[in-house]
């Protein structure tokens, strides 16, 4: 017997400014933003698209609008920490989340939009940097150069031609190419990114290509700028 309410269909959830956004994200993990239009949202949500003009204004709102809700996936810096374990709170989720959303490194960035989530955003991060005794230029610098290394690191993560699990393979079929008597120094990398890799991938640890290297870096980032706060 089939079920009455199999027969009328499931109850659809009402279109909103969220759904919408929510799809647009899903869509752009998925196949890039630049395979973000309203007619295909429209057929991923199961409408017109011309019902999507109800909860987002063109596909620019929808970019905005995404960004706006990547941005909040972001921790930001406690009232009461500490400057140092703050930025490196706040960097090492921004690097989760950009590496959740790879096309949200580029358009993060291109989109000069003040939405009220990214200037509470970015005005918990120059109130930490300032309580931790950051001059106003000092904070500017400091929020370039972590922005910076941040997208810049997971771009190249995003686009990094093998996964950590391949790396060792990949490495050595390299190495093959390389005669280690006119390339001594780049020989010996390359042993330490197999060894390295090997071992790290035998302990069945969760880690990204670089994740050691983002932390590492992050930490020399930030001893550098305890040199420029002071």
């Amino acid at each position: 017997m089939v079920n009455r309410a199999k027969r009328r269909g499931e109850p659809r959830e009402p279109l909103s400014r969220e759904r919408v956004l929510r799809a647009a994200i899903a869509m752009a993990d998925q196949d890039g933003v630049e395979s973000l239009s309203m007619r295909k949202l429209g057929q991923a949500l199961g409408v017109e698209a011309m019902s999507l003009y109800r909860h987002v204004a063109n596909r620019d709102d929808i970019l905005d609008g995404i960004c706006d809700l990547v941005i909040g996936e972001i921790g930001v810096p406690a009232q009461d920490a500490d400057w140092k374990l703050a930025m490196r709170r706040r960097a090492i989720s921004a690097h989760e989340v950009i590496l959740r959303h790879p096309w949200a490194s580029t358009l993060l960035e291109s989109r000069g939009g003040l939405s009220p989530a990214r200037l509470r955003y970015v005005e918990a991060i120059i109130g930490s940097l300032r309580r931790g005794g950051f001059p106003i230029e000092g904070a500017y610098h400091a929020i370039v150069i972590l922005d910076a290394f941040v997208y810049g690191f997971a771009l190249q993560e995003v686009n990094w031609p093998v996964s950590a699990q391949e790396s060792p393979a990949a490495t050595r079929r390299l190495q093959g190419q390389v005669p280690e008597e006119d390339f001594p120094n780049l020989t010996e990398m390359m042993n330490y990114v197999i060894t390295s890799r090997t071992a790290r991938n035998e302990a069945g640890g969760p880690e990204g290509p670089y994740e050691r290297e983002f932390e590492k870096g992050l930490d020399l980032i930030l001893y550098g700028l305890e040199k420029l706060r002071r």
